[in-house]
């Protein structure tokens, strides 16, 4: 190719591209650096930002209220996303063995729900988790059995699962255990609202796979479910490390659900960034609980690119080892 057209492809692509980066530092990057720069300056009486440079917000940020609330955050981050991908895996599944007619049918069915308001949807959660509604009896059933099964176990595990806030070492309360204003109420409507974020790409992924791979694994003595475990899940794991994305990243970050549902027992970082800002008018100090907030999304984010990474290195390693392998006196 000639230095001309070269110069000419290269300004092709800075014209259609710029529009796109134009908007990302408009409304990314920019936004972005005036955050963290807020987490340097203090706060004035006001509500404004102190023009001084100072660390005072970061050493604010020794509350020793926040290590519970940051893991309480993860915990239920990770717990949502856990679920949603547990119950996205074989709805896909299903969904892209029915027949191409009804597959439409069946995404537009999942997402009519969500086409109503989500506060209203997070109000009817809450008229169906009364005191006095079956969900509440439901989850005594399920204390119960936790209860039961906590006992069993040996010592050092209870202590375990106390100390990582899994368990409570107390005896069960009737009268105190509600479904209401607790971390499960929290774990079932954002599981309850995330769970289209995960099946959407695991189904676009599950509807380009060759069903005829589980066929001959059954064929030679595979079971089902292990055909599903080996063959099925390794194939879609494009789509389900992005449904793992685009759950974990909102679930983080979650506000309302919280906040509606999960009263003074389950408060998360979401809910501190709003009091910070809006109630207590301190913006550096919320600009720095986002940042801790911004950096445990973009290291899970970090982890996932490295390790896509390395799936792709090590599947070229093997294809090449492969062609090695026919072609003789060939290395790799």
């Amino acid at each position: 190719m000639k230095p001309s057209n070269t110069r000419k492809g290269f300004f092709a692509e800075g014209v259609l591209t710029a529009p796109s980066f134009l908007w990302l530092a408009l409304f990314f990057a920019v936004p972005t650096l005036i955050v963290v720069s807020f987490t340097f300056h203090g706060h004035t009486p006001n509500g404004g930002v102190a023009e001084s440079w100072s660390l005072v917000t970061w050493r604010a940020l020794a509350d020793p209220d926040y290590p519970s609330i940051i893991w309480r955050t993860l915990r239920i981050s990770v717990e949502v996303t856990l679920w949603c991908i547990l119950l996205s895996l074989p709805c896909a599944y299903a969904i892209a063995r029915m027949d191409k007619r009804r597959r439409p049918l069946i995404a537009a069915a999942i997402m009519l729900p969500f086409w109503t308001s989500f506060v209203v949807r997070v109000f009817a959660w809450r008229t169906m988790l009364h005191p006095d509604g079956w969900l509440q009896s439901c989850y005594l059933s399920y204390l119960r059995c936790c209860e039961w099964l906590f006992n069993c176990l040996p010592a050092f595990l209870q202590h375990a699962l106390t100390g990582l806030g899994l368990a409570s070492p107390e005896p069960l309360d009737p009268a105190l255990a509600t479904a209401l204003d607790s971390e499960v109420a929290v774990v079932l409507v954002s599981v309850y609202s995330f769970l289209p974020f995960a099946l959407m790409p695991i189904y676009s992924a599950a509807e380009k796979f060759d069903f005829s791979l589980m066929e001959a694994a059954r064929d030679l003595g595979a079971n089902s479910f292990y055909a599903f475990r080996k063959i099925f899940v390794p194939c879609i794991r494009q789509g389900i490390v992005s449904a793992v994305l685009m759950v974990f990243i909102p679930a983080i970050g979650s506000y309302v659900i919280p906040q509606m549902l999960g009263g003074t027992n389950c408060v998360l970082i979401g809910n501190k960034i709003f009091m910070r800002a809006i109630q207590n008018r301190n913006i550096p100090h919320a600009s720095a609980l986002a940042t801790l907030m911004a950096v445990s999304v973009l290291v899970p984010m970090a982890l996932t690119v490295w390790w896509r990474a390395r799936q792709k290195a090590r599947d070229k390693k093997k294809a090449d080892i492969g062609m090695a392998a026919q072609i003789p006196g060939a290395t790799v």
